[in-house]
Parts: C-alpha cells; sequence; structure tokens
C-alpha cells in the first residue's frame, strides 16, 4: 500500500514504498539478506540504466526539439495537430520510454495548444495514452517490457513482430476515439473575431528547449545580440582625446539627432584608425593639409555611412574574422557530435534487432557515448533517474518475499483454470486479472507476480502459447495505464508537467482522465489483444 501515492496515512511513493516492502520482508525473515540479495536483478538494472543514458543523450542532442518542430510543421489544424501527437508520440516512446517522451513533450504541446486557442486536454490525453500505447511495441519502450523481455528470453525482434502491428491498429483506435470525443471542441473556429491564421503556428526554438527535462545541460542565451546591445546603450567611456574630438566634430556637423549620434559612435568604433588621426570632414567638404583617409557623404535620408579607404585590415576585423572562425568550428564539433549520438543509438538498435544481450548492448552504447562526450560524466550521470532504479531493486525483494510466503500460488490457483490462452474466455478473464492489478499495484508489480506464472500455464499448451502468454501480459499491462491517471508513470508526468507549466498552465483532472481512458482502454485492449493472438 505505500506504494500507491494516494494512501491518504502513508503517502511516501513508490520508491519509498519499495524500500520499506523490502525491509519488512527481511525484518519479518520472510527472506534472508543474502536471498534479497540476490533477488535483485541485475541485467534489468543494467538494461534500464543505459537506455536512460541513451536518452538523455539523444534529448541533449535535440532529438526531441526536432520531434516537436515535426508535430506543428506545415499542420492544417487542430484535428491534424491531434493526430500527429498520437502518432509521434507512440513512435517515440517505442524507441525512447514513454516517460522520457511525455516529460520533453508536454509543455511544447500545452503552448502550441494555448497559441492556438485549442483546449489543452484533448492534446494532453493524446500525449499521454498514445505514448503508453507506443511503449508496449519494444522491449525498451517501457520498464515493464524490460523484465518481460529479460525474464522471457524473447529477441528483441521477436518482441516487435510480436506487438508493433498491434501496436499500430491501438494508436490509430485510440486517434479515432479521441476525434470522436472531442470533435465538437476541435471543431470550434478559433479567434473568430480576430484575423487569426488556421494552423497552429510554429513555436520558437528557445520555447521548444526551455522545457528539457536535463537542465545542466540548457546553454542559457541572452535575447539582445551584443551589437543591439552596442547601440541602445549608452556611449561607452574613452579617453578624454576621444571623446573631444568627437564632440567637436559632431558639433561641427550640427547633428541633433539621438540617432545620428548613436551612428556615428558606432562608426566611429568600427574604424582602425588611431584616436589622434579621426577627422571628419564638415558639411561644406572642408579639407586638411593631410589627406583624410575618411569621407562622410550625406543621403537622401539625410543618414551618414562611413567609408573606410586605403586602410590595411583593421585588429577589430582580424578579431572578429576569428570569432566567426571560432564559431563556425563549435557548430561542426556540434554537428559531428550529434551525428555520432545519432549513429550510436542507432547502432544500438541494429544490435538489438539482431538479437545480442540487450543489456550489455544498452550498457555498451551508454559507455560510447559517455566516452566520446570529452567532458567529466558526472553532469550526465546526475540525470539519470536513479530513483527508479532503487525502486526496482526494492520491488525485487518485495516481490520475492511475497512469493515466498505462498500467498500468489494460492491466488494464482483459483485463477490460472479459467485464464488459460487456449480460449477466448481465458484470455478474456486473464486479460481483466492483469488490467485489475496493474492499476492497483502498479504494471511492474503485476508483471513480476504474473509472469512466471502465466508464462508456466501456457507453456503446458505449447512452447509458442508460452511466447504469446509473455505478449498478451507485456501489452494488457502497458495499455492498462491507460484507464486512469494513476494508472501510469507516463499519465502522472503529463498531469504534474501541464500544471507546472510557467503561463501555460492546465489541470488535467482524475475524473477527466477517467471518463476517456475507460472506453478507449477497453476497446484498444481488446483490439490489440485479437492481433497478439493470431500472431
Amino acid at each position: 500500500m505505500a506504494v500507491f501515492p494516494t494512501v491518504p496515512f502513508m503517502p511516501v511513493g513508490r520508491t519509498a514504498g519499495s524500500l520499506l516492502g523490502a525491509m519488512l520482508m527481511v525484518l519479518f525473515r520472510v527472506i534472508s539478506p543474502e536471498d534479497a540479495y540476490a533477488a535483485i536483478d541485475l541485467p534489468i538494472i543494467g538494461l534500464l540504466f543505459g537506455t536512460m543514458v541513451v536518452s538523455i543523450f539523444l534529448e541533449r542532442a535535440d532529438m526531441f526539439k526536432y520531434l516537436g518542430n515535426l508535430l506543428s510543421w506545415k499542420s492544417r489544424g487542430s484535428k491534424d495537430l491531434l493526430f500527429r501527437v498520437c502518432i509521434v508520440s507512440a513512435f517515440a516512446s517505442a524507441l525512447f520510454t514513454n516517460d522520457t517522451c511525455c516529460v520533453v513533450l508536454t509543455e511544447f504541446i500545452l503552448k502550441v495548444a494555448r497559441q492556438n486557442n485549442l483546449p489543452p486536454q484533448p492534446f494532453l490525453l493524446a500525449l499521454a495514452t498514445s505514448s503508453n500505447i507506443g511503449s508496449a511495441a519494444t522491449p525498451i519502450g517501457n520498464p515493464q517490457n524490460l523484465v518481460i523481455a529479460v525474464e522471457s528470453g524473447i529477441s528483441f525482434g521477436q518482441f516487435l513482430l510480436g506487438v508493433f502491428p498491434a501496436m499500430i491498429v491501438g494508436v490509430l483506435t485510440n486517434a479515432a476515439i479521441l476525434l470522436l470525443y472531442f470533435w465538437k471542441y476541435l471543431s470550434v473556429e478559433k479567434d473568430q473575431e480576430g484575423g487569426q491564421p488556421e494552423g497552429p503556428e510554429v513555436v520558437a526554438d528557445d520555447e521548444v528547449t526551455s522545457h528539457r527535462f536535463t537542465p545542466a545541460r540548457m546553454s542559457h542565451v541572452s535575447s539582445l545580440n551584443p551589437d543591439d546591445v552596442d547601440c541602445i546603450s549608452e556611449p561607452i567611456i574613452r579617453s578624454n582625446s576621444v571623446s573631444t574630438s568627437v564632440n567637436e566634430n559632431l558639433r561641427s556637423r550640427s547633428i541633433n539627432s539621438e540617432a545620428d549620434i548613436q551612428l556615428a559612435i558606432k562608426s566611429l568604433r568600427a574604424s582602425s584608425m588611431s584616436h589622434e588621426m579621426v577627422e571628419v570632414s564638415t558639411v561644406s567638404d572642408r579639407r586638411d593639409e593631410g589627406a583624410s583617409s575618411r569621407k562622410f557623404t550625406r543621403t537622401a535620408s539625410q543618414q551618414r555611412s562611413v567609408i573606410i579607404e586605403d586602410l590595411p585590415p583593421s585588429p577589430e576585423s582580424n578579431g572578429e574574422n576569428e570569432k566567426e572562425a571560432e564559431v563556425a568550428e563549435k557548430r561542426w564539433k556540434v554537428l559531428v557530435w550529434k551525428t555520432a549520438v545519432y549513429l550510436i543509438t542507432l547502432g544500438m538498435l541494429i544490435a538489438l534487432l539482431m538479437g545480442l544481450n540487450m543489456s550489455w548492448t544498452a550498457i555498451t552504447a551508454a559507455l560510447v557515448l559517455l566516452a566520446l562526450d570529452f567532458t567529466d560524466a558526472q553532469a550526465c550521470l546526475e540525470k539519470v533517474s536513479y530513483s527508479l532504479l532503487i525502486f526496482f531493486c526494492g520491488m525485487f525483494i518485495t516481490v520475492d518475499g511475497f512469493n515466498k510466503t505462498g500467498i500468489p500460488n494460492t491466488l494464482w490457483e483459483l485463477v490460472e483454470p479459467y485464464s488459460r490462452i487456449d480460449s477466448a474466455k481465458g484470455v478474456a478473464l486473464l486479460a481483466v486479472v492483469i488490467l485489475i492489478l496493474s492499476n492497483v499495484a502498479s504494471n511492474v508489480p503485476t508483471v513480476l507476480l504474473l509472469g512466471t506464472r502465466v508464462a508456466a500455464s501456457a507453456a503446458a499448451i505449447s512452447h509458442d502459447s508460452e511466447r504469446k502468454a509473455w505478449l498478451i501480459l507485456a501489452w494488457v499491462s502497458t495499455v492498462a495505464g491507460n484507464l486512469t491517471l494513476l494508472g501510469s508513470a507516463a499519465n502522472l508526468i503529463v498531469c504534474e508537467q501541464a500544471r507546472r507549466a510557467q503561463f501555460f498552465g492546465y489541470n488535467l483532472t482524475f475524473w477527466s482522465h477517467l471518463r476517456f481512458g475507460v472506453p478507449s482502454t477497453i476497446v484498444v485492449t481488446a483490439i490489440g489483444l485479437l492481433i497478439v493472438i493470431s500472431y
């Protein structure tokens, strides 16, 4: 009960709750300390750690910024935007985990909706539900799939082939339900009194990156250009001779406009002549004995421009060229680094599809990215969700101790004869059990409790049935998170991110999610089960 975040008498959260359960199992001698350590599944912890590090580097490489721009690029209206949110979030979650996508995309989607006077609720629901559905397609899409992939021994390719078709149909079905449910809200013309454009506007890049979940790597760029600051700030104090020369020359030219003064000062800075040789010709074109190296000409708009003639390259211009070269070099390095991150991630996915060990593949990709960063890895490693790793460790110990009490076996023996997957009724009953447990005890404990039991029951039928049972467990336990707001961490992330969004905040309530979540979860689960069973 301590794991459940809304228990009023013990709202300690899932991480502290799992550790509390593990501690009680050891204190009451349900499990020995040695068995508690042995219960921790290190391959799962390693796979989870590796995927989190890769996701952090992808976020630093602006992958999610590009995904955000894709949502509003040439959008044709609110319905088109809603459909894009469903598709993009689903595919992104399959590759980068659903929690990560919800963290980085929530505020961007909220801004697009607010800027176009669209109701935020359908887009937030589309993000949360589609992320959950999309994450079911791969073993790295969510934590419970990681557990299933490691314990079942199903390869990445087999997992993808078994669930990916169901994911595609499920996302399209969920999008259709969203469009039907919110059709009237999305059909309202925005800004009827004002002539606003029809399609959603593209949010600027600085707004896209303002909600990143890795603030330690964010670059805080000033909104003003240094050159613009020079133009609008007070004149910089110079030597007395230069100030006197400038003032006398300006008075001789009868410049009364403040803009002309600023322009003359800026032009004077750009020159490379020594302060003693600066001479300005008057309106009467008076010349001195020494030929002046500058000539001021009056244009039709009464503005003055400086023409520098027969002068060697100035130190300031050389400095500007060096700065431009440095900027170009930095841009090139960033481009090379981003390309390396994408290629390493692609290599990791190819290795997973080839059937290599998933844990060591993810860890290797993470270590290669850390090495190629050529900086201290502490800043990157600080962004890893160690609370989630600790939650898994405590949950492994708690579930192992709970299994040794014999209670799960007793309950499963009552249900098992009626939940075999060789009949439609058995599949339906098993799906209902998984659906309820995933919302009561969370999906990860449900998978840990039922995984081996469901697989053993199906193995008595055939080897293919065993693999099918694991895929059914992966599909139902993941889609079950859409039933209620508390059904998955992704839902809570979207709700919390939307509530805390500055200037664009929105409160997604439990009941508003439940009204849509119940019909969507039932329909999507049923349709997906038909496809998974036929695999």
